[in-house]
């Protein structure tokens, strides 16, 4: 069963950082590319950022410069730097890979920013 689980969400105060990880199970995604998403109360899944296989990223302009997305693919896992943090960033934070076919969803992990 393929699976992605997210950890590492909490509370913190704004300026604050996080570190988020997202630790795949049931098949190897290290040739693949993986990210986050986010969604805010009240609002839509947004793009978050992305990690190609051999480590060349993508960001949203909201996070472009606190956000730093990693992988390491001999554990299967890829991470999110999460640094100056703001109230805006509060959400539920997605972990995604996109192998051949469906993009694969986690569960979700709660980031909340208090000012």
């Amino acid at each position: 069963q393929v699976q992605l689980v997210e950890s590492g969400g909490g509370l913190v105060q704004a300026g604050g950082s996080l570190r988020l990880s997202c630790a795949a199970s049931g098949r190897t995604f290290s040739r693949y590319p993986m990210g986050w998403f986010r969604q805010a109360p009240g609002k839509e899944r947004e793009f978050v950022g992305i990690i190609g296989w051999s480590g060349d990223a993508g960001y949203a302009d909201s996070v472009k410069g606190r956000f730093t997305i990693s992988r390491d693919n001999a554990k299967n896992t890829v991470y999110l730097q999460m640094n100056s943090l703001k109230p805006e960033d509060t959400a539920v934070y997605y972990c995604v890979a996109d192998p051949p076919g469906p993009r694969i969803w986690g569960q979700g992990t709660q980031v909340t920013v208090s000012s």
